[in-house]
């Protein structure tokens, strides 16, 4: 099976003479979650970060605040620093993004516990092969999916709930219901069930 060519992500880019910015640490816990960032923050300060941002939000959730308002934030030469990857996104689709911003904006990205830093060659090179997997990853998905599609509808099968009443039993509940007597009690199926079934007969 051929392999679709994976476009460079825009983070990824050549090393430039970079200026002298701040560190912008961001630390994240889960909306209700009993911890908190004081393990984060101490690390991030440890880190030489002069400015933190800090929330409680879950990470798959793109409308955060306080990260938006590091994000406007940042200037040429900042790097943002957060302790775990995860602290920034539990998505990597948004992880990928907010690179992105990051490097439209000539700025950098550190985080401490993968020990990943994009001012470095070797940090570029790292989230350039994450880029590629998650790409690659997205078009298998893609493709898995299509085929699925494809094999069921060669075997007449085709998408939505499974439907409660077989062919004898709703020409069964139809015929009472046209002589005006109600179903079987024990049948469990409503009314509603009966008339959907009718409307869409099984193929």
């Amino acid at each position: 099976m051929p392999v679709k060519s994976v476009r460079k992500r825009s983070f990824v880019k050549e090393a430039t003479p970079a200026k002298a910015g701040l560190l912008l640490g961001y630390a994240r816990v889960s909306k209700g979650d009993e911890q908190n960032n004081a393990l984060q923050t101490k690390a991030l300060k440890a880190a030489g970060c002069r400015r933190l941002f800090e929330e409680a939000a879950s990470g798959g959730r793109w409308d955060r605040p306080e990260l938006h308002r590091m994000l406007d934030h940042l200037r040429e030469g900042d790097t943002i620093v957060v302790w775990k990857l995860d602290r920034l996104s539990r998505s990597l689709k948004d992880v990928l993004h907010i690179m992105e911003r990051i490097a439209k904006a000539d700025a950098g990205f550190r985080s401490i516990t993968e020990n990943i830093d994009t001012t470095t060659p070797a940090g570029r090179m790292m989230m350039q092969m994450v880029g590629a997997f998650a790409e690659f990853e997205r078009a298998m998905i893609r493709e898995r999916t299509s085929a699925g599609l494809a094999a069921a509808r060669s075997e007449g099968r085709i998408g939505g709930r499974r439907k409660k009443l077989g062919d004898t039993q709703r020409q069964r509940e139809m015929t009472r219901r046209r002589s005006h007597c109600r179903p079987i009690p024990s049948a469990g199926h409503s009314p509603r069930t009966l008339y959907r079934d009718s409307a869409h007969p099984a193929a």
